[in-house]
């Protein structure tokens, strides 16, 4: 029988394969010249399918193992740990996301630029994980289904509204919460519907928790990923359609021409299904370890392609400008690059700390030195005017 621990290898896994399929999906979404978007290409329709496959599953293992370390503990309500570990997490990640979006020289000049409150990957995970414990500690007094449940009716509600709120601008909203609503103004990701991807982690989180005992978990998880997955790729839309045709509701009829939404849950499905086969092949420890440290890489490719804080990226330079014969090996050396980045400084993360905790010392001793400094200059500056009007005035 495989630990609980062991079980999560595989998330790990599917941690690090997203991660890695964003930066690469970043870095060819962003750089590469429109002239060589080619429709027509079939190696140019695998690659946007699979790219946009990446954010469904990063989402989904959110929410899935966020889940798993709440209840792996067995404490209930704010009594378990886990709870002001995750809220904390979740709110670290709202700030970062705003961080990594402030541009320093529009700040020293006393500007704070629209695109600094636009909404993307952290926002979503980071919100996602508050709703969660939200929800678990909304439910935890109820009985164990209730929670599972109502993550699950969560997903399944946000997707099905959605050609509902898809072309609402939300206008009559302050324009920083309206981004976490609609994508008129830019945000790359809306709470709806991504949140439910997010959820819809923590339902099969909470069936891998309840289940974890059993010999059979990985045959059983896996034959029922494969079967949901393949009909929500191929079956969810002909439903619809019939739904649509039974029923006249227009809803129906908008899901079936645009049913994304489940197609990617399906996806996310055989994706868990293959890393739960291969999943004595992920407990390698560089994968481990990739898997375990997708916030740095995100934050160092954040300011390396989008040039956070300076404005200075790759994107800058080169957007839509580059080559096939450039792009594809440039992804792969800026994949490799941000990945060593983030192991490196998980390496050397207390001296990090400590370095940065020390110049942040410095910077107010010398602060602190400047302002006397300048308070003494002021001081003398005034006596020598004062004595100035007196001279004048005699």
């Amino acid at each position: 029988m495989e630990s609980k621990t062991a079980r999560l290898f595989f998330i790990d896994a599917m941690r690090a394969w997203a991660i890695l399929m964003m930066l690469q999906g970043h870095f060819v979404d962003g750089l590469l010249d429109n002239v060589f978007r080619d429709n027509s290409s079939a190696f140019y329709n695998i690659w946007k399918y699979f790219r946009g496959i990446t954010a469904p599953v990063f989402f989904t293992v959110s929410g899935f193992i966020v889940t798993y370390l709440l209840l792996k503990n067995a404490q209930l309500g704010w009594s378990n740990p886990r709870i002001k570990k995750s809220l904390k997490r979740g709110l670290q990640l709202v700030f970062l996301g705003y961080l990594l979006r402030i541009n320093l020289m529009g700040l020293l000049k006393g500007k704070i630029y629209n695109a600094t409150y636009l909404v993307d990957v952290l926002h979503i995970i980071g919100f996602s994980i508050l709703a969660i414990i939200g929800i678990y500690i909304l439910t935890q007094r109820l009985k164990n289904h209730v929670f599972p449940l109502v993550l699950l009716l969560i997903s399944f509600v946000l997707f099905i509204i959605e050609p509902i709120y898809a072309n609402h601008s939300f206008s009559w909203l302050p324009e920083f919460i309206a981004n976490y609503f609609t994508r008129a103004n830019g945000s790359v990701f809306t709470i709806i519907p991504w949140i439910g991807y997010a959820t819809f982690g923590g339902f099969l989180s909470v069936l891998f928790n309840k289940y974890g005992q059993l010999k059979s978990l990985y045959p059983m998880a896996i034959t029922l990923a494969i079967i949901f997955g393949v009909v929500l790729l191929f079956v969810s839309s002909p439903v619809f359609a019939l739904l649509f045709e039974t029923t006249n509701i227009e809803l129906f009829n908008k899901i079936a021409l645009n049913n994304y939404l489940f197609i990617r849950l399906g996806d996310v499905l055989l994706v868990f299904a293959l890393f739960m086969l291969a999943r004595n092949l992920w407990q390698q420890r560089l994968i481990l370890k990739v898997g375990q440290n997708t916030l740095s890489i995100y934050v160092i490719h954040f300011i390396i392609l989008y040039g956070s804080f300076t404005g200075l990226g790759l994107y800058r330079f080169y957007n839509h400008s580059l080559s096939p014969e450039i792009v594809i090996p440039g992804a792969l050396i800026f994949m490799t690059a941000c990945t060593f980045l983030a192991l490196l400084y998980a390496k050397h993360e207390k001296q990090f700390q400590l370095l940065l905790a020390q110049s942040l010392k410095d910077s107010k001793i010398l602060m602190d030195s400047s302002l006397v400094y300048l308070y003494r200059n002021l001081i003398v500056l005034k006596y020598k005017a004062l004595k100035r009007a007196r001279f004048t005035r005699n």
